[in-house]
């Protein structure tokens, strides 16, 4: 199963070119059938770019989650921290064998409403 997420174009590029090797999350996909990630990558992109297969998630609190993803984080603390200000708990998903589409593809060809999902949605 798979499914889609809106990602920053920085942090798309990062996870494609296998620097950033977590993505992090306030929240999660909840069905453990989901095995692969699709990239959306928001604007000025606009495009699903690739996917990546997940190799693990992580729930923790965000200080616990950071010492165990800092190595490959791909981001500053400074933006985790500021990203999961005010929560106890976060989520990073372990990428595994990045793949960059060689076209990008149009989101009205993987979703009906072609609307980027604020979190993430099945396709």
């Amino acid at each position: 199963m798979k499914v889609l997420l809106s990602i920053k174009p920085e942090y798309a590029e990062k996870i494609l070119n296998g620097e950033k090797r977590f993505e992090f999350r306030k929240s999660i996909f909840r069905n453990e059938r989901v095995c692969t990630v699709v990239i959306y990558a928001t604007m000025p992109v606009g495009k699903v770019i690739g996917e990546f297969r997940v190799s693990s998630i992580i729930e923790a609190r965000p200080s616990a989650l950071w010492k165990r993803t800092s190595h490959a984080a791909g981001i500053s603390e400074q933006y985790f921290k500021e990203y999961f200000a005010g929560r106890t708990r976060a989520y990073a998903i372990g990428v595994d064998q990045p793949k960059r589409y060689k076209k990008p593809i149009e989101l009205s060809r993987l979703i009906e409403r072609a609307v980027p999902p604020q979190s993430f949605c099945y396709v």
